[in-house]
Formats: C-alpha cells, structure tokens, sequence
C-alpha cells in the first residue's frame, strides 16, 4: 500500500471512530431520555414530581460513590425503587448510557 493510500486508510478509520463515539452518545441519550429521565429529570437533578413522589435523589449526589462498575450493576439490577434493566439494555446501550450519564455530570 502507498504512502498515501495508508494515509487515507488512517483517515478514514478516525473519521469511523469519531462518528460511532458520536453514535454511542447519541444513543446513551436516547436511551436515558427513554428509561431515566421520567425519574431523574432531564439534567439528573431529580426534579420531577416521580422523582419527588419517589424520593429519588440527585445523580450527582449518588455518582461521587459509585464506580462505573456499580453504576453499571445498578442499571441491570435495579435498586430501590428503580427497576432492573438487565433485560431491556443491549451492552452497547447500556455503555452509551453510562458514558451519557457520566458526561451529564461533567455538565453540572
């Protein structure tokens, strides 16, 4: 292959990377839009007259603790009053929404 056409190639490969971690995001949105926001509000500040009703607290409140390991259980598994997702998440909608969220908390 010539200089040039691995120079492409290389391009072409960063421009497919740069577009499915655009992809991933926008999926970890939809899917926190979908199954979260209802609860911990648009923002993850828990705002909502469920998340009030609930007791929910804020996200950036329960994220200090939690690794990425266990935000990843809680979101399977469910806890509290927040139910399981384990069945309703393929893994790639499951780390789109976990970058999502973790990004949503870089915001605040």
């Amino acid at each position: 292959m010539g200089m040039k056409r691995m120079e492409m190639a290389i391009v072409v490969l960063m421009l497919g990377l740069a577009a499915n971690a655009a992809h991933a995001q926008s999926m970890g949105e939809i899917v926190y839009k979908a199954k979260c926001q209802s609860c911990h509000g648009s923002n993850g500040a828990a705002e909502t007259s469920v998340a009030k009703t609930l007791g929910v607290k804020p996200l950036n409140a329960l994220l200090v603790k939690m690794s990425e390991t266990t935000m990843t259980n809680v979101v399977l598994n469910g806890s509290g009053k927040m139910p399981a997702f384990k069945d309703k998440l393929s893994d790639f909608q499951l780390k789109a929404l976990i970058a999502y969220v973790d990004e949503l908390q870089e915001k605040k």
